[in-house]
């Protein structure tokens, strides 16, 4: 069942019989493909290169037999992870950053493998050639963002495409249909490409019809709407709301072994805040937020750390959410949490949101005897984060607030979870000090999807950079620079109701992932046929 492909209805460009791509041309196309990949990703951000991505690896597997399309959806997966995650290796070492890269290269190999098993049915179903390159392409990341310790969603297609027309489907069908749209546009385009270019002029009307569709594929996404009002809804509610970028004393995962400094950072920008607001100069915000470690001491039961944010809470009069590391609740346990701090009175205990999706090896170390023997870094990780069993639905008073902190945007559920538990506000909380700038504008295109895919107004607060905020449609306002403290202030709007992608939730991807499974059935029953066929 490992075998090329015995005949078909077109050749490979430049050759009438049915064969793959020679290698010689196959290995460039795969390795190009990951580059391709890689710089429609911020901070590149050339997201039309995308889909010439996904058409190239179609192009490279296509025919060949499963050892080879894995092997060659490896060396696009290593051209395309490596670099993305570099930022990963900046701190910890280079055997974290490959061990990663290697591990999302495989995912990849199985897509490579899978798309190579699925030739006969593009061969004798040209038209379909597109659908199953982009089923095959949600599959495969439905699996990635699942697997293994609950996956790792960084590198999705939809993620690269935060400028791109293609944006506004993720209000219909979220990421995964995001996804789908720019795998089905690769399709399209090395299906248009596929064919003996030596025939006559004819080989043009299928080339046109192909384009057409393309032209199609994006002219639809500038038509979706984007933004939700409730029922009953006729003015637009607006807060305004001030992000804190305190800044810390160095990068590193030392940072926070000054986490009296970053604490301080963050009270002193917002102690200038009021000052600015009691001058007449700004505004006074409706709701503070502060990033993910601004407060790694444990203002519950560390007096002074709680003294200093309640200073900063009553000085702007407005409730502050705060990014708390909170002791317990076990012995060597942490919380990664979203604490909210109101003027007057202090820590509200009934709005806590605690981090659900820890890092692995970051913030938890599973199987850590093993991983000891691996890299002795894990045992930087002193103490496990336990992770938390609810939403992070807030309610600041003057708006209900969405909170999700760090790589939980990348996650489906997470950010849904929210909208459907009552947020008005989406709240990302992040800090980017053992990173890079790269990484955080990768970060600040996924809040961009989020914004997009459930009509709500959405910001991402970081220590050290890149924050800002975004509108429902996906405009980023009053982005800051990275590795620099900033205090920046804007009304944003308040969102109700929910969006075709909120209320569908995980069924789109679901029902693509489907049809993958079907068609990977489908190539099976074909290519028994053939092999049982006489002669």
């Amino acid at each position: 069942m490992d075998r090329e492909q015995p005949r078909a209805t077109d050749g490979a460009p430049g050759d009438g019989a049915a064969r793959p791509l020679p290698l010689t041309l196959a290995v460039p196309a795969a390795v190009l493909a990951g580059v391709a990949l890689l710089l429609a990703f911020p901070p590149y951000g050339w997201w039309p290169l995308a889909p010439v991505g996904v058409a190239l690896l179609a192009a490279a597997v296509h025919r060949r037999r499963l050892r080879a399309g894995a092997g060659l959806g490896f060396l696009t997966g290593l051209a395309l992870f490596a670099p993305l995650l570099e930022w990963t290796n900046l701190h910890t070492g280079y055997l974290p950053w490959a061990l990663l890269s290697l591990l999302q290269a495989a995912y990849l190999a199985l897509l490579g493998a899978a798309t190579a098993w699925v030739s006969p049915l593009a061969d004798r179903h040209r038209a379909a050639w597109p659908l199953l390159t982009g089923v095959l392409w949600v599959g495969q990341e439905a699996l990635r963002d699942r697997t293994p310790f609950g996956g790792f969603p960084w590198g999705r297609l939809a993620f690269s495409q935060d400028t791109s027309p293609l944006l506004k489907l993720a209000a219909l069908g979220g990421a995964p249909l995001v996804t789908f749209a720019v795998a089905v546009a690769g399709g399209l385009l090395v299906t248009a490409a596929w064919r003996d270019w030596r025939r006559a002029p004819g080989q043009w009307r299928p080339v046109a019809g192909l384009t057409a569709a393309l032209v199609a594929l994006l002219a639809a996404g500038t038509a979706v709407p984007t933004g939700v009002r409730g029922a009953g809804d006729t003015v637009t509610v607006t807060v305004t709301v001030a992000i804190v970028q305190g800044n810390v004393p160095r990068l590193g995962l030392d940072f926070n072994a000054q986490r009296q400094a970053v604490l301080n950072n963050h009270v002193d920008a917002t102690l200038d805040l009021a000052r600015r607001v009691a001058e007449g100069g700004q505004e006074r915000p409706d709701v503070v937020v502060w990033p993910e470690n601004s407060s790694d001491i444990d203002p519950l039961r560390n007096p002074g750390a709680g003294e200093r944010i309640s200073q900063a809470a009553d000085a702007i009069g407005a409730p502050i959410l705060v990014g708390a590391v909170l002791v317990g609740p076990g012995p060597g346990q942490v919380r990664n949490a979203g604490l909210l701090w109101r003027p007057g009175s202090g820590a509200d205990l009934d709005q806590v949101y605690t981090k659900r999706h820890p890092v692995p090896f970051a913030e938890y170390v599973p199987l850590r005897s093993v991983a000891r023997k691996i890299s002795s870094q894990v045992d930087r990780v002193r103490s496990d984060f336990v992770p938390g069993d609810r939403p992070g639905v807030l309610d600041a008073g003057p708006a209900v607030l969405g909170d999700v902190i760090c790589f939980e945007v990348a996650y489906d559920g997470i950010v849904r979870d929210t909208v459907t538990g009552g947020a008005q506000l989406l709240v990302v909380q992040t800090n980017n000090a053992t990173f890079d700038v790269a990484e955080a504008r990768q970060q600040l295109a996924m809040v961009r999807l989020r914004a997009v895919e459930h009509g709500r107004a959405a910001l991402m607060a970081s220590t050290v950079g890149v924050s800002g905020f975004v509108s429902p449609d996906g405009r980023v306002d009053g982005a800051t620079g990275f590795n620099t403290a900033a205090v920046v202030v804007r009304q944003m709007e308040l969102g109700d109701g929910r969006t075709p992608a909120t209320t569908a939730g995980v069924w789109p991807e679901v029902a693509l992932t489907a049809l993958a499974v079907a068609a990977l059935a489908g190539a099976a029953v074909l290519r028994r046929r053939r092999e049982v066929a006489p002669g």
